[in-house]
This record gives C-alpha cells, structure tokens and sequence, in this order.
C-alpha cells in the first residue's frame, strides 16, 4: 500500500486529489495539510511514502518544507512530488535540486497522477518525461556554468552515456531502445549511477547530469 500526504492550502484540490487516490486499492491517503509548517509535522508522525506538496504555501512554503524534509536523515525514504500551477513555475528546478523527486501540474490527468505516484515510488522512471524536458531545459539555461565533478570519474563509460541519458528526460525504457539493450539492463545502469554518486533519486541524478556538465541545457532528444 503506498502511502500519501497531500500538502496545499486550497480545500478543493486535496479534496480532489484523495477521491481519486482513495479509490484505488494500492494507494492510501494517510493525512492532509495546508500550510509547510503542518506538512512537516505530519511527515514526521505519519512517514507517508510520498507527499503531494503545492509549492506556493503560508507560514512556510513547498519549496523550504521539501528541503527540510529531505535534509532529515530520518525521512530518507519519504518521496516529494511538487505541485505547480504552470508547467513552467520558477521554482521547479530548485525544487528538484533541493531533493523533491518529481512535480505534476495541478491540472494533469488522473492516469498520469497515479502513475506519477507509482512510478516515484518505484524510483522507476522522472515524472511527466515532455513537461520535464521542458522545464530542465529552461532552468538549466539559467543555473551558472557547470563545474566537472570529480564523482564522475567513479562511473564507467557506459554509466556516463546512461547518466547523460537520464539528463535529458529519457525513461528506462527510451534509454533501452537507444542503447539497444533491454529495459532491466538500462535500469540496473541507472542505479547503479545512482548508488555510485549518491543520488537519492532519479530527478537527482537529472541536476547531478548538468551541474557536472555532463549535460548541457539544448540537449534534449
């Protein structure tokens, strides 16, 4: 059963995000919050598998909530999707950098949030790959030029190519076809990058890609 905290100060999007998440029978809204400083607290009670949290909140919002719950090592395995209003929210990319796993616009489908929420789960694949694409490309313009990191040279040549892969918003599946291999093989390679560099995620293993500069913002294929 994954287990879910909904976090936005509008009454009517949790309301519409739980009927949908309540009626499946793997997925179970455990708590709701509408402020950060709430989300916090109900993280640290309740160690729900994922939260579902709005960026723009009172008291303390998504983006300082995420990075504290990220940065507490007891919280390792609680999973940040933010929520965002438009796909192309200035906040998004430093939400990924500071930790969240993914983001969805309030406005998605509902196939696609509940494949969001399994798939963040699973650690299996960067939510919504075309909206992804998008917004990595438009942040990654902006952030500073890139510095090699020295992790990479813990990578081998294959883990590199796999890496620069996931930096442009491919899925384990794409990565396969592309590097003809099957779907296991391109997953094993990808978390193995992961445990190799520390990556709590796959959307890290995104910025960890362009802040070494082993991706670069125009990329995208």
């Amino acid at each position: 059963m994954i287990r879910v905290l909904l976090a936005d100060d509008q009454s009517l999007v949790r309301a519409g995000f739980r009927a949908l998440l309540d009626a499946q029978p793997d997925i179970e809204v455990v708590g709701e919050a509408a402020d950060g400083d709430e989300a916090l607290r109900k993280v640290r009670e309740l160690r729900p598998d994922v939260v579902l949290m709005d960026i723009r909140m009172p008291l303390l919002d998504g983006l300082a909530a995420t990075r504290r719950i990220t940065e507490d090592e007891a919280l390792t395995e609680v999973k940040v999707v933010m929520l965002t209003t438009f796909e192309l929210d200035e906040y998004v990319f430093e939400a990924i950098r500071s930790g969240a796993s993914g983001f969805l616009v309030k406005d998605t489908e509902p196939d696609e949030l509940l494949r969001a929420v399994r798939a963040v789960v699973a650690g299996d694949a960067l939510l919504s790959p075309g909206v992804t694409r998008r917004l990595i490309a438009e942040f990654a313009a902006r952030s500073k030029e890139p510095a090699a990191a020295a992790e990479l040279a813990r990578l081998t040549e294959r883990e590199r190519e796999v890496m620069a892969l996931v930096g442009i918003g491919l899925s384990n599946e794409e990565i396969a076809r592309r590097l003809v291999v099957s779907p296991l093989t391109a997953k094993t390679h990808v978390s193995r990058t992961m445990v190799k560099l520390g990556a709590r995620d796959r959307a890290q293993l995104v910025v960890l890609a362009y802040e070494s500069g082993l991706v670069r913002p125009g990329w995208l294929g």
